[in-house]
């Protein structure tokens, strides 16, 4: 399977996942937008990264960051998230998702880890209870403070203004 090809079949990306696992690897799952990529994202996927071998990012669709986020968002198309995302040495495959949580391709990827970053709390992670049943583990990650995709999408418009 290319990992470097957006996948929106949940049988193939599970098939791969599996091998993996067979293989001993230890399969790390996270989640999110990734708008307009910054350093905090890449400081959080390169820490996911270190709690295993490999790191799948399931990535919101464009109708599913509208409705997350509003209307204007995304600001970059999926297509072109993904590629960001795939052109990272942490990130080994990226699945794309429609739903509001990233519940069923959790459930059906079954992951070693999920994770999330510093802005969240343990307790509200979607999957944590599966994962913990299925032997799993959650984890919370460092946050980069003042830097995040609405921050900066403020800041640009704050600077189209001025001029």
């Amino acid at each position: 399977m290319n990992q470097r090809k957006l996948l929106t079949d949940k049988t193939l990306a599970k098939q791969e996942v599996d091998m993996w696992k067979q293989l001993g690897d230890k399969v790390v799952f996270t989640n999110g937008c990734f708008d307009v990529f910054h350093a905090g994202h890449a400081q959080y996927l390169a820490e996911a990264k270190e709690l295993g071998d490999r790191l799948i990012v399931g990535l919101n669709s464009d109708s599913s960051v509208k409705k997350l986020k509003g209307n204007g968002r995304p600001i970059q198309s999926l297509e072109d998230r993904a590629a960001v995302l795939h052109a990272l040495r942490s990130v080994d495959m990226v699945i794309c998702f429609s739903e509001d949580t990233p519940m069923e391709l959790i459930t059906t990827l079954i992951p070693d880890v999920i994770v999330k970053g510093g802005d969240y709390n343990i307790e509200d992670m979607i999957g944590k209870d599966f994962i913990e049943e299925a032997g799993g583990e959650v984890k919370i990650l460092s946050f980069k403070k003042g830097i995040s995709t609405s921050n900066i999408i403020a800041r640009i418009q704050k600077l189209s203004h001025e001029d």
